[in-house]
């Protein structure tokens, strides 16, 4: 049997009190596409729901840090102002805890299942109108899914492609090297924003529902 996992990194532009002072005079940006994944969250919420599993995603601002990113490149021009000694506590209370979530609902299904489908849900402000299936390099089974989800989007008369052994984060390809490729797939979902925002060139509701009928498809088929 196989387990889905689905996560999201930038699922909010929630900033703790702690550190709203660094923020002041950016609400604008904070609640722009800088600070977060407008639709993520309600999407990764519907994919956890039909596959009856657990969500696991961010809980701040990616402008405070971003989840999927490491080293500097996880500081925005809000973040680099705050001191060492606070970035540490914020990367022990954020950071250090979704990846922790993560790793053990992974360690946790490759114990009691054959394999992981792991869905890392995006929102893409580019690309309009389209839904991209990425995977990283050497991943077996990541692209043997992604092709078949992929035809089913396209059946359904959706702008759906897949790209094969892509940089998908710095987080993202370490669980990738973790992990067994022939046991773990995982897949990059990014979904065009303007789906969310103007409901062009399908509703918000008929995009999520042939996203999650697709592979539910794929699922019935047996992986």
């Amino acid at each position: 049997m196989t387990a889905f996992l689905f996560s999201c990194e930038h699922a909010t532009c929630t900033v703790p009190e702690a550190y709203r002072e660094y923020f002041q005079g950016g609400e604008e940006t904070l609640t722009s596409n800088e600070g977060w994944e407008p639709g993520v969250l309600n999407l990764s919420q519907a994919f956890a729901m039909r596959f009856r599993t657990p969500l696991v995603h961010g809980d701040v601002t990616r402008l405070l840090i971003d989840l999927e990113k490491d080293g500097d490149e996880r500081w925005s021009r809000f973040s680099e102002k705050i001191s060492e000694s606070m970035r540490l506590r914020i990367v022990d209370r954020h950071e250090r805890v979704y990846r922790q979530q993560l790793r053990q609902r992974i360690a946790e299904d490759l114990r009691r299942y054959e394999s992981v489908v792991h869905v890392m849900v995006h929102t893409d402000p580019n690309h309009g109108g389209r839904v991209s299936l990425v995977t990283p390099e050497k991943s077996i089974m990541g692209e043997s899914l992604a092709g078949q989800w992929g035809a089913n989007l396209r059946a359904g008369d959706v702008d759906a492609r897949c790209v094969c052994g892509a940089d998908t984060g710095a987080f993202a390809m370490a669980l990738a090297r973790e992990n067994d490729p022939a046991r773990y797939a995982q897949i990059r979902l990014e979904v065009s924003q303007n789906f969310f925002l103007e409901g062009k060139p399908l509703r918000w509701e008929t995009i999520k529902k042939i996203l999650l009928d697709a592979l539910e498809q794929v699922a019935g088929k047996g992986l």
